[in-house]
């Protein structure tokens, strides 16, 4: 929206008298902001004084033009209240020295201002209103600068998102990336490298076009986490960056980050190894897409490395499932899927027919007949180890039946 000035009240005749003693004024203010804000005694000196100097006689100036012309738009002093609220957030100040200056100068200009007026005689009522005048323009500039501010900050805000957006991508890829580059690159985004750091990767897999989103997400997460984790979209989803991730708390503070939100946390390594973490978060995802691995809550890769293991060769692994369970093909299929599904509760409870019923919510008679008749069908491959961990792999390998 465009500016719309303060409306500022008529005040005739003050202009004239005023305009003289401006330049007076303006070094008066100059002195008692040096003098009172304490952000400002030393800062006074240099580039960051004469800017102030500037700043002061350009709102005086501006201030007794509107006065002399109420109709006329001049963004001069807009514009430069702009530039100091921007100012102060580039040398990572708050708004408070800068809002404290201006109350400073308000209360110098009244001053001023009404003895010259009365000198001048000046009516009281117009006094007045010069009053309501300088105080109205005192808050417009004083909003001026909080919006240069603001502006200040989201500019600063998205260039470090990005600095941290290529530092992500730089730790993520394969093959890595040298030393010196993750180094420069850290220090380009205010990341000090971790001696232990997780990849943490959340959310649906997104087009390119779409990747503002899982952008969003991966920074909204790092910042709700805290402790230096950093975010950013990778291959179509966010992965965060989690320094210590085995600090005390670390896991549950990620839990609660999530919420709702299914997300998959990586081994935790050391920074140069950054890649093998993310890599493996990503492939553990991938399953989850795939419905085999959970996906509520926050999954750990290590709970899943069998997982990981099959999908690092798929058709090895589904090899294996058609050598290992042809027995289940000799069943007809109405039985296939409740021999196999015993068959896995059996295999990961050997010889408990109690715990294995309670499991899969049937009478333990029941589960005595159907392991029978996989005795039958596998043999002494049942009480073999080699054996019983050859078919435990091949039902997780997805082979039709499995649980």
């Amino acid at each position: 929206m465009p500016h719309q000035p303060a409306p500022f009240p008529a005040v005739p005749g003050a202009a004239h008298l005023l305009r003289p003693v401006l330049p007076g004024l303006a070094d008066e203010i100059v002195a008692a902001i040096a003098a009172e804000v304490p952000d400002y005694a030393r800062a006074m000196e240099g580039e960051f004084g004469q800017a102030v100097r500037r700043g002061v006689e350009t709102a005086l100036g501006a201030f007794v033009d509107v006065l002399e012309h109420p109709g006329d738009v001049d963004d001069t002093a807009r514009t430069t209240s702009m530039a100091l609220g921007r100012g102060e957030q580039r040398a990572g100040r708050s708004l408070d020295a800068l809002l404290s200056a201006y109350r400073v100068g308000a209360r110098l200009a009244w001053r001023r201002f009404v003895e010259t007026g009365q000198a001048g005689g000046l009516e009281p009522e117009i006094m007045y209103r010069l009053g309501e005048a300088i105080f109205a323009y005192i808050d417009e500039l004083s909003a001026n600068s909080a919006e240069g501010f603001a502006d200040e900050q989201s500019v600063a805000a998205g260039e470090r998102q990005r600095l941290r957006r290529r530092l992500v991508r730089l730790l993520a890829q394969q093959p890595p990336a040298d030393e010196e580059s993750v180094r420069t690159a850290a220090a380009a985004a205010g990341w000090a490298l971790p001696a232990r750091v997780a990849a943490v990767v959340t959310g649906e897999l997104r087009p390119a076009a779409e990747e503002g989103a899982a952008d969003a997400l991966a920074a909204r997460l790092a910042r709700s986490l805290g402790d230096g984790a950093v975010g950013a979209a990778v291959d179509g989803v966010a992965l965060v960056l989690v320094p210590d991730p085995d600090a005390p708390g670390a896991r549950r503070r990620l839990t609660t980050a999530l919420g709702e939100r299914p997300g998959v946390v990586g081994p935790a390594v050391g920074w140069r190894r950054t890649w093998l973490s993310v890599g493996r978060a990503f492939a553990v995802h991938g399953l989850q897409a795939a419905g085999r691995v959970p996906a509520d809550g926050l999954v750990a890769v290590e709970d899943h490395l069998s997982a990981l293991l099959l999908a690092a060769d798929p058709g090895l692994a589904g090899e294996l499932a058609a050598l290992r369970l042809a027995p289940l093909e000799r069943v007809p299929e109405g039985s296939r899927a409740r021999l196999a599904e015993t068959l896995r509760a059996w295999l990961d409870r050997p010889g408990q027919v109690q715990a294995v019923a309670e499991a899969l919510g049937v009478h333990p008679q029941t589960v005595r007949y159907r392991v029978r008749r996989l005795r039958e069908l596998f043999g002494e491959r049942l009480e073999d180890p080699e054996g019983r961990f050859e078919l435990a792999l091949a039902l997780r390998a997805g082979h039709d039946g499995a649980a």
